[in-house]
């Protein structure tokens, strides 16, 4: 779970080496930092709308998040330089996803999301992750909300236990 962001943002750096989407001129910020209409780009204007369309409220906090990660990313990736971007891409997503992996095995017992649905894993785990953040602070899309997914969380729970021991026996 703490690796999800991150995973993201990395990403995000990689993709700061994609061709420009549109014929225009790089945007240039006053820390010298280059903004570029491309790839990293469309995936975070993709993430953002989708999770607004989740939800209004934490969907528009997870676009900021997400435009704040492109940008941020466009200027390490800037400052970096290929060269030495990919190096770090590279070492930061495997510590992440070593850590994610070993998370969902110690912690949760369990193979993580990706291995269900992979599209759906990489666009729903950042807003995941926030959901859960928000939901520790008392945040609910809709009152009773955390009662209901804490029930059908534990019920799953109980089928996953009950299928596993059914497979031992």
């Amino acid at each position: 779970m703490l690796f999800v962001w991150p995973i993201l943002f990395t990403a995000l750096v990689l993709l700061y080496f994609t061709p420009p989407l549109f014929n225009n001129s790089p945007i240039v910020l006053c820390d010298h930092s280059v903004l570029v209409l491309n790839s990293g780009f469309l995936f975070t204007v993709i993430y953002a709308l989708f999770y607004i369309c989740l939800d209004k409220k934490a969907g528009f906090l997870a676009a900021l998040l997400c435009f704040f990660c492109w940008v941020a990313s466009s200027s390490v990736a800037n400052r970096l330089g290929y060269s030495l971007a990919w190096k770090v891409v590279l070492a930061s997503q495997l510590f992440c996803w070593t850590g994610q992996f070993i998370g969902h095995g110690v912690f949760e017992k369990r193979a993580p999301a990706l291995l269900d649905n992979l599209a759906q894993a990489f666009l729903m785990a950042p807003f995941f992750v926030l959901l859960e953040a928000l939901s520790f602070f008392g945040y609910e899309p809709y009152p009773g909300f955390n009662t209901r997914v804490k029930a059908k969380i534990d019920a799953e729970i109980k089928e996953w236990k009950e299928k596993k021991e059914k497979k031992i026996s």
